[in-house]
């Protein structure tokens, strides 16, 4: 049964960001809001938790998982960027853009794409995430929260709650924070390649 956390999204209460943060460092799998959509997180070497987002959303390993970082710093340690490209990142974050690029030793190899060797990175834009990023002292490991079969995420904290209590082990609720989840951008060949058209505008990649 996964425990509900009600957080303000303007002020996010210190205590309770702290708990979730303690669940997270536990090998917790959550349901947490972003600037784009829910997503699913954990650790980084949860592999349990890993093994339960691709059984809960039919991943095959190919899919490229995505870390949530803080900001620019953490985001560095673990992905490769060129001047070129850590300029277009710079100028697009933090927002509602994952970017796909060469992984570091850093990234376990079980996160990168098994031939590619990348892996996505995002620094969103959203207090609550934020909050939490930054107390927890990591990025988290995360993937939307669109089920097999939907066409759009869900959007609901109590929804979430109710239909996915036995596969989760926490629920962050913030309130509503949109159906459409972020833009992929490809970097890992150099050029900015648009991967999926998402939350964030792609007019400076196009």
């Amino acid at each position: 049964m996964a425990k509900y956390f009600d957080v303000h999204p303007d002020n996010p209460q210190p205590r309770t960001v702290s708990q979730v943060a303690d669940s997270i460092r536990s090998g917790a799998l959550i349901a947490y809001p972003t600037d784009s959509c829910y997503a699913l997180g954990c650790r980084l070497g949860s592999r349990d938790s890993i093994d339960r987002i691709r059984a809960i959303r039919r991943l095959d390993d190919r899919h490229h998982f995505t870390l949530v970082c803080q900001d620019f710093a953490q985001l560095g340690q673990f992905v490769r960027v060129d001047n070129d490209v850590f300029r277009a990142i710079k100028a697009s974050t933090p927002g509602s853009y994952t970017f796909i690029l060469p992984a570091t030793r850093e990234v376990p190899r079980m996160l990168q794409h098994p031939k590619k060797k990348t892996v996505g990175v995002r620094i969103p834009d959203h207090v609550v995430t934020q909050a939490l990023l930054a107390e927890l002292g990591e990025p988290l490991l995360s993937s939307t929260l669109l089920l097999p079969d939907e066409e759009e995420p869900m959007t609901q904290g109590w929804e979430i709650k109710d239909r996915l209590d036995h596969v989760l082990d926490a629920v962050v609720d913030s309130g509503d924070c949109g159906t459409e989840p972020t833009t992929v951008i490809d970097f890992s060949g150099g050029e900015a390649a648009i991967v999926r058209k998402g939350a964030g505008d792609t007019s400076r990649f196009e």
